[in-house]
């Protein structure tokens, strides 16, 4: 006997039945007909199964939502500051000892890319520098002095991480609101953010750290000699930086803000010296007999 169309439908679902039970992870493919005798050449309709792949492409655009939207107030926003690698920083660390004229460091060594990692560390580091070295130094001058009794100043930690890191902060914030609000006077487009701020002044104090180590010599022509060199190379990084942003400008507001950017770096490097690295005082001393002498003098 032949079969009917109906037993044919059931034979095909049984046989489908069959494959998914012996494999329950394939795809299906259901095509159905308009009829079972229809012409050659003639197309049914065919059904893919895709809600796998739909599912994972829509998982995909809400994990990219997610990481457009995060704020400022999030972890993620401030990681992607911190991922940088060892040779961008060797690079920025270059750009802020060697600079050059017309060689803006945002511009052409930051490239619109600043990073927390290097003026953090650096800030770090030259917190350490300067109150070991400032201890030696001390340590050293008390040499050769019986009345001179070295104690380790260990404030002197304390007293480096806040000024360095106020310095490193707040001065950034009050460039960067300045200019801010020249350039919505002015009209003007082109500026920094904040983090690019901080991030110049981050790296324009790493010439301290080499120069706080040789401010160990007791030598007062030397560490005024360091500090002028020190000075003028931190100087013309922030100078050459900011210049550009400034000097469109009225000429006085322009020359002023460079000149209080650059009178705020010079009381940072000499009052660094003249705290942590103090000149020895001589220490008077008396010879026995001269005392004695003084001491009679008075009973009488």
């Amino acid at each position: 006997t032949m079969a009917s169309p109906d037993d044919l439908k059931f034979q095909e679902f049984e046989e489908a039945t069959d494959l998914l039970l012996a494999d329950p992870g394939a795809s299906t493919l259901s095509m159905s007909g308009s009829s079972s005798t229809a012409p050659a050449g003639a197309t049914g309709d065919i059904k893919l199964d895709l809600s796998d792949d739909e599912g994972q492409e829509e998982s995909s655009e809400l994990l990219r939502g997610e990481k457009q939207t995060s704020g400022f107030w999030t972890f993620e926003y401030y990681q992607s500051f911190f991922n940088v690698d060892t040779m961008q920083v060797l690079d920025r660390v270059k750009g802020s000892v060697m600079p050059l004229p017309g060689r803006n460091f945002i511009k052409n060594t930051l490239q619109s890319s600043p990073d927390l990692y290097g003026p953090f560390w650096i800030c770090v580091t030259l917190v350490f520098s300067l109150a070991i070295s400032g201890n030696l130094s001390t340590f050293l001058n008390s040499l050769g002095s019986p009345h001179n009794h070295y104690r380790p100043q260990f404030h002197r930690v304390t007293i480096a991480a806040v000024v360095i890191f106020l310095y490193a902060w707040l001065v950034p914030l009050g460039v960067w609101g300045f200019l801010t609000w020249r350039q919505r006077e002015e009209r003007q487009q082109s500026g920094y953010s904040f983090l690019e701020t901080v991030c110049v002044y981050g790296y324009s104090l790493f010439i301290y750290i080499p120069t706080s180590v040789l401010w160990i010599l007791p030598f007062e022509w030397l560490r005024w000699l360091l500090i002028m060199v020190a000075m003028v190379i931190s100087g013309s990084v922030l100078v050459l930086t900011f210049w550009p942003v400034v000097r469109d400008d009225t000429k006085v507001t322009a020359f002023a803000t460079v000149a209080t950017i650059v009178v705020l770096h010079a009381l940072l490097s000499i009052g660094c010296k003249m705290y942590f690295f103090q000149t020895a005082t001589p220490v008077l001393t008396l010879a026995p007999n001269h005392t004695a002498a003084i001491l009679t003098n008075k009973t009488h």
